[in-house]
């Protein structure tokens, strides 16, 4: 009974969460229309928003851990969910996204990624993607300075899965001579990347280190793979995760 009860208290969640978007994307237009600083102002409150709703109505309580970064600086993320991006575009003061080039063509989504000064990948296209995509983020940093985030496996990756990191992250890392600051989560614990079901309990995303600037890329690859992995693992394993063998 309890876990029909939390299915159907997800559902609700879930469908308020889109509806919410669209309030927020259509209240807050004019005002991003006429300033694109108002795009960041309408994520974050479209964030917070989730981020409370998500708490009182399932259960699912979340925290920031470690120091938000300021200025410009690459984030290099683990991702689970689409959660792990509703917090840290809540904190993170002017975030961009390297994201798929379909999303442009999304409701919403696409719009407002270009408002913020996101940058899309086609990544079927190999070499010419990625010099393509380093040409663009160099590009936008006048016009859209701020916090490019980037998730090094590019994709989703469920609780407790392995799923080796793209070089892209070490390219950009290289390329934009920017300090990179890691995050852990542990929000698939609580959200999977697919089905209906959240679980109550405390997702986090927790802000690591810095990784200085300067460093070969091979090993920023491997330090940066280190230790979001190990991080994200501790986060997972207090949250009473364990992973199958």
């Amino acid at each position: 009974m309890r876990l029909i009860l939390q299915y159907l208290l997800s559902v609700v969640f879930i469908v308020q969460m889109y509806l919410a978007m669209i309030v927020y994307a259509l209240v807050w237009l004019p005002a991003v229309l006429w300033r694109r600083e108002n795009a960041f102002r309408a994520v974050h409150g479209y964030g917070r928003w989730v981020r409370r709703s998500a708490a009182v109505l399932v259960g699912l309580k979340s925290e920031i851990r470690g120091t938000i970064p300021q200025g410009e600086v690459v984030i290099a993320a683990k991702h689970q969910s689409f959660f792990d991006i509703i917090l840290i575009v809540s904190v993170v003061p002017r975030p961009k996204f390297i994201m798929k080039k379909e999303l442009l063509w999304a409701p919403i989504v696409g719009w407002y990624g270009k408002r913020l000064g996101c940058v899309p990948v086609d990544r079927g296209k190999g070499g010419e993607a990625m010099r393509r995509m380093v040409a663009e983020v160099k590009a936008a940093r006048a016009d859209f300075p701020g916090q490019l985030i980037i998730y090094p496996q590019g994709t989703r990756v469920a609780a407790g899965a392995k799923k080796p990191y793209k070089v892209g992250v070490g390219v950009l890392y290289a390329q934009l001579k920017q300090d990179c600051v890691p995050a852990a989560t542990n929000v698939g614990v609580f959200w999977p990347r697919h089905g209906l079901l959240r679980k109550p309990g405390l997702a986090v995303v927790e802000f690591l280190p810095r990784i200085p600037a300067g460093k070969r890329v091979e090993e920023f690859m491997t330090e940066v793979e280190t230790v979001v992995e190990s991080a994200s693992d501790r986060l997972m394993a207090e949250a009473g995760f364990s992973a199958p063998e």
